[in-house]
Parts: structure tokens; sequence; C-alpha cells
């Protein structure tokens, strides 16, 4: 049994994070799930509250590591 990281730059900024891909905010860009940082999720909150939409709140293990028996290949 191992654990596993995904790696890949966030969608918003381009930087390379570490994220569970189970739980990781996305957004879907032509079918296909691009992940957010927590940087751009915390960034992108008050933004959202000032025009009146809910905050994002990410899964508590969304930037955690995922036992790898536990990841979805979809």
């Amino acid at each position: 049994m191992g654990y596993a990281l995904a790696m890949s730059p966030c969608f918003c900024c381009k930087r390379v994070f570490g994220y569970n891909p189970n739980h990781v905010p996305s957004l879907r860009v032509s079918g296909v799930r691009q992940p957010i940082c927590k940087p751009c999720i915390e960034q992108a909150n008050p933004l959202r509250k000032q025009r009146g939409l809910p905050e994002l709140v990410p899964h508590p293990n969304a930037y955690e590591a995922v036992d790898e028996d536990e990841i979805r290949w979809s």
C-alpha cells in the first residue's frame, strides 16, 4: 500500500501544486477537470462573497496525499 499526490499546474495561476485528485476543486474545460490551488480558491472567495455568490469550500483532504487504492481514474 502506498500514497499518491497528484502534481500539475493550477488552472488559474499556472503554479505547480500537489493535491488529492479525488477532492481537489476544479473546473471542467472541454470535458477535462482542471485543478485549482488553495491560494487561488482563497483569493476568489472575497470576490465571490462581494458578488453574492457562495464561497468555495474545498474538501478537507483536497490538498493532501490519498491512499493509492482510493484513486478514482475517471
